[in-house]
């Protein structure tokens, strides 16, 4: 194999595989790329077995050929040289690189080696524009779990309904993030599917880079989302989430209109003084005013007010103030609506105008 491209071309690419590939020395192939140069089309390919991501190269090929090239070391090269690179196989252990007066000669492996493509059997497709796909993870992904037993709580549900309508849901147990959007295309029936938190993570950088349309293909195990010529394919997590309408609530009776940037800064200065551990915050609500405190036997404690727009009786709820701060980021409205009914009850959090955003939040006692 010998091709030219590029410095730009393959460090772009290079840099979106650099959380794909796997940095435990479990199965050394997978901290490899697959290199494929072919005079018609040329591609580079990397998996951790769980998720994979296949992207098109531009470059010039005087020689088509296949090989696994360190994806880190090749990244740091590429980085630090100046120039179009030449990059030669030797044979299918090693490869010479050529930048300017850069020599490197990079130990590899065979072609051979590398997991083959999954493939899809009986898909369904639906269309989303990239911003939607992009906006519905970052309003969920983080109130995701993150190493939780209950391993369905590791990702992000995605409720695909035939009616062209999908809810995207995130939740560990102790918050819950539920948008709805309007999907292109049909499915012949309701759809659950869950994708794994670290896959929608890397989707959503993938997705920064573009303003197309992205064809999502769904099947049993695997769900993948074709971006222009790019595709990323997940493996899908097994099992059933936990039923999300039920965690919702419907009732609560004391309403606060407050502004949402103001509650946000002010949280996020009395949690400076809470314990590490639980961030405890302590608000207390009275009429048209919230009072939040926090206090730590180690270090001391910290109190701020907000006017807000309440008229009703006094009660005090306790917060993980890094799980409220997290909704109040992900929302973009001025204002935004609390609703909650007593102490220890799951407070509902929405935009003012937006009613297909929905986020929960389940006090603590302190």
């Amino acid at each position: 194999m010998k091709i030219i491209v590029a410095k730009d071309e393959i460090l772009a690419k290079l840099s979106n595989i650099q959380n794909i590939v796997e940095k435990r020395n479990t199965m050394p192939i997978l901290s490899h790329f697959l290199l494929d140069a072919g005079k018609q089309k040329s591609s580079i390919t990397a998996t951790d077995l769980d998720t994979a991501l296949k992207e098109p190269l531009q470059i010039k090929v005087e020689k088509e050929g296949r090989i696994c090239i360190p994806a880190r070391k090749m990244f740091e090269i590429v980085r630090e040289v100046e120039g179009e690179l030449i990059l030669e196989s030797l044979d299918e252990q090693w490869l010479k690189l050529k930048a300017g007066a850069s020599n490197f000669r990079l130990a590899c492996l065979s072609a051979k080696e590398f997991p083959a493509w999954p493939g899809m059997e009986d898909t369904e497709e639906i269309s989303l524009p990239a911003s939607v796909l992009s906006e519905v993870i970052e309003k969920t992904v983080y109130a995701a779990g993150e190493s939780d037993t209950r391993y369905t709580l590791n990702g992000i549900l995605f409720h695909v309904l035939p009616d062209g309508k999908i809810t995207v849901v995130g939740t560990d147990g102790h918050r819950l993030a539920c948008v709805n959007r309007t999907i292109e295309g049909s499915i012949l029936a309701e759809r659950k599917i869950i994708v794994p938190r670290k896959a929608a993570t890397e989707l959503r950088k993938l997705l920064d880079k573009t303003v197309e349309k992205v064809k999502v293909s769904l099947c049993k195990n695997h769900m993948l989302f074709t971006i222009g010529e790019m595709q990323f394919l997940t493996r899908l997590i097994e099992g059933t989430y936990p039923n999300y309408e039920q965690v919702i609530p419907a009732s609560n009776e004391k309403r606060i209109v407050v502004q949402r940037d103001i509650f946000a800064k002010t949280a996020r200065r009395v949690a400076i003084m809470s314990r590490e551990k639980s961030n405890a915050v302590k608000v207390d609500l009275s009429e048209n005013l919230i009072t939040i405190t926090s206090s730590n036997p180690d270090l001391g404690e910290a109190q701020d007010e907000i006017s807000v727009e309440y008229k009703g009786e006094s009660l005090s709820l306790g917060f993980n103030a890094r799980y409220l701060i997290d909704i109040l980021e992900s929302m973009v409205s001025e204002n935004i609506i609390m609703e909650l009914q007593a102490s220890l009850s799951p407070v509902l959090l929405r935009e003012e105008k937006d009613e297909s955003y929905r986020c929960v939040l389940m006090p603590m006692r302190i």
